[in-house]
């Protein structure tokens, strides 16, 4: 693993006894919440591994809430998060996984409410830090540190240079991308880490186009 400095390695500021536990996990509920686009009404989460064996403990259950509630790594209310969902009538079910994944610190987490849902799986990697490693059945890579957009289109040619192009004109410079498929010529999803964030306006410029399904972005 390679980190960019020194606070990569010692980890953001947090609440709670793990950088892998709690600031990783309210990077994911974090990231959960950015991409669903607003407050659910329910939410489901499967842990797995290290994470399912020790997460009330450790805090993770407060750590992920806290970060489905926009709550930041350092906020001291997501110690109390759980009760801060249950006073906005946010019904949260935890369920301790037995299956064998990849990384021992992995959650999969389902928010929704009465106009939609949706459904992620991060990592904790340490320090902090975090991975969504898939999202709605489709794999991906994305960090959750840098400004992100997600944009769910039709597998057809000419989609991926149409955002590209859209973004060069509002010079966004891309850090990385990445764009994967179930089937060819149905839904793709790309993964865009920009260098700043993109306005609401550039999102519903990017929604314009007849390719295009949906569009999320992931504010830093």
């Amino acid at each position: 693993m390679k980190y960019k400095s020194v606070f990569d390695i010692i980890g953001p500021i947090m609440i709670g006894p793990s950088s892998s536990h709690t600031a990783g996990a309210a990077r994911i509920g974090r990231v959960a919440r950015d991409l669903f686009g607003r407050e659910p009404k329910w939410v489901k989460i499967h842990l797995y591994g290290s994470f399912a064996k020790t997460y009330k403990g450790h805090g993770t259950d407060v750590a992920i809430v806290g970060g489905i509630l926009d709550f930041e790594t350092y906020d001291q209310r997501i110690s109390q998060s759980l009760t801060i969902a249950k006073e906005k009538g946010i019904k949260v079910q935890f369920y301790e996984e037995d299956a064998h994944t990849d990384h021992p610190n992995t959650a999969r987490i389902r928010i929704g409410d009465d106009d939609g849902d949706l459904e992620l799986v991060g990592i904790s990697i340490g320090g902090g830090k975090a991975e969504i490693i898939e999202m709605n059945g489709f794999e991906l890579r994305l960090s959750g540190n840098n400004p992100a957009i997600l944009v769910m289109h039709n597998d057809r040619f000419g989609a991926i240079a149409s955002v590209t192009q859209l973004l060069a004109k509002h010079e966004i410079n891309i850090g990385h991308m990445e764009v994967s498929r179930k089937e060819v010529g149905k839904e793709a999803l790309m993964v865009i880490e920009v260098d700043q964030t993109i306005s609401e306006a550039q999102l519903k410029e990017l929604e314009q186009f007849e390719h295009i399904l949906q569009v999320a972005r992931v504010v830093e």
